[in-house]
């Protein structure tokens, strides 16, 4: 079977947060399955940095809504891709969605429309010799992609994931014509949404299957308080809506073989997990006197993630000796707040406003917890990533982390199945309830060893997640009556 996966981002290439690592290590899982994948992203300039000068393109387009491409086969860090190669579009500074000032690039309505166009053409046959047999898109930035395929009468089955469904692509509906698109489609059965045009809703209406990366943010995204107003068309199409939960790079995220941290170890050697915690608070300038805990973040720094409440509550940290660090950026406003929390605890809290990959494997492996208070979260890979390294998560009871971690009550310890601490309701005081907990956790070794041992034993592979979605396929595909014998390509 071969797969197209059209995505805006991917680990190692691209990457603002878990849909990258998704997208990268999905499709090393399916290929287990005897699924060949192939993704198709835009031509940034971290990835044509990448792409060898001599590469032939496949295709040319003199036109894709305005602009020239080219298409172009290339084989990156063991991905194999298209990459849609449009500088007008894609070459310029700061990230896949904003400017190097932070602000939204003025075009994204664009930008992610011809991707989805690109993805769409090829789906329909565009390249001599390849056609998929299903097609794969990933939230609001690909989901035009069966918006186009229906308008052209592509058959090709398709499935989408909701990664987040907060994030919509909502655009005024003046811009059909320069995407392509009829009026017709602006309508309430079409693409669309509160007076606009929401391309996520497009992608949701017309895809042949739906998932999204838990199946209690499934079961969430069907009521108003977090369908984010797509709980209605969600609910009209329950029946082909199906939760997986994310998996984790096993080969990447490994404690006893990351080269990204000082002192490897597994859950048979966790002492040496002292000495990646002396490394990471020389890095951040923590004082190292005390026996208190280190609870680190590594996450965007949204409302969405509950970090406003973080900074309400580093007080009952570090008051009981513990440390914080917190790693990531986001909302101006947030990354503030914890500044001025760290400048009035020196030595105690560190901020750093960024990302970088290494920093982020010291952290989870030289931290004691990671704290995840997300207001709401569909799948998370953070806390996946802390179980992994022996860090135990602190964590809001919903979605996704409500599957992942086992709370750490009276009855789940007796049965040592724990793994971290939930808390409800999700608030401030909630919050300084779970961290409470931990700490207090953490002042009885015993307990705390037992909690890391179970955190690491924790299965969170992408084997079973990849059989799932082999299963969503397959259904597909034999409801379509497809078969890939007859197409089988070189690419």
């Amino acid at each position: 079977m071969k797969v197209l996966s059209v995505t805006s981002e991917i680990f190692p290439l691209v990457k603002t947060g878990g849909l990258a690592d998704v997208t990268g290590s999905l499709p090393k899982a399916l290929a287990a399955l005897g699924i060949d994948t192939i993704t198709l992203i835009p031509g940034y300039p971290k990835v044509m940095a990448q792409v060898s000068s001599g590469v032939t393109p496949l295709a040319l387009f003199d036109d894709l809504l305005g602009t020239r491409a080219s298409l172009l086969h290339v084989k990156i860090e063991g991905l194999n891709l298209f990459v849609l190669d449009a500088p007008e579009l894609y070459d310029r500074l700061g990230g896949p969605y904003v400017d190097e000032h932070g602000n939204d690039h003025h075009d994204n309505w664009r930008r992610f429309a011809a991707l989805s166009k690109a993805a769409a053409e090829i789906a329909g046959g565009l390249l001599p010799g390849f056609v998929p047999d299903v097609v794969h898109t990933h939230d609001w930035q690909s989901a035009m992609t069966s918006v186009y395929m229906r308008e052209m009468g592509c058959a090709i089955p398709s499935v989408i994931t909701i990664h987040n469904i907060a994030f919509q692509g909502q655009y005024s509906a003046d811009i059909l014509p320069a995407i392509g698109l009829p009026s017709s489609l602006f309508s309430i059965n079409g693409i669309e949404y509160f007076g606009g045009i929401s391309y996520l809703k497009g992608g949701l209406l017309t895809a042949d299957a739906i998932t999204t990366v838990s199946p209690t943010y499934a079961r969430e995204i069907l009521t108003p308080r977090f369908g984010m107003g797509l709980d209605g068309v969600l609910n009209e199409r329950v029946t082909v809506l199906r939760g997986i939960v994310n998996g984790t790079d096993l080969d990447i995220w490994d404690p006893a073989t990351d080269p990204h941290i000082p002192r490897n170890y597994d859950v048979s050697s966790l002492k040496r997990k002292r000495d990646n915690k002396t490394v990471l608070m020389e890095k951040f300038g923590l004082d190292p006197e005390g026996n208190g805990p280190i609870f680190s973040a590594v996450s965007r720094l949204t409302w969405q993630k509950g970090f406003d409440m973080f900074a309400d509550t580093a007080d009952e940290v570090i008051h009981n000796g513990g440390r914080i660090i917190v790693f990531g950026q986001g909302d101006k406003d947030i990354e503030q707040a914890l500044l001025d929390t760290a400048a009035r605890y020196p030595g105690k809290m560190a901020v750093h406003i960024g990302y970088d990959e290494p920093t982020a494997h010291l952290i989870h492996a030289g931290s004691d917890a990671i704290v995840q208070p997300s207001r709401f979260e569909p799948c998370g890979l953070t806390q996946l990533y802390a179980l992994r390294y022996g860090t135990v998560p602190v964590v809001s009871r919903t979605g996704g982390l409500s599957e992942t971690i086992i709370d750490a009550n009276d009855a789940a310890m007796s049965a040592r199945v724990a793994t971290g601490f939930q808390f409800h309701p999700v608030t401030t005081d909630g919050l300084r309830l779970a961290l409470r907990r931990a700490m207090h956790a953490y002042q009885e070794p015993k307990m705390w060893a037992r909690l890391q041992n179970q955190a690491m034993k924790a299965k969170f592979s992408w084997e079973r997640s990849a059989q799932q979605y082999a299963t969503v396929y397959t259904n597909l595909v034999r409801k379509a009556g497809n078969s890939s014998a007859d197409r089988r390509a070189s690419y």
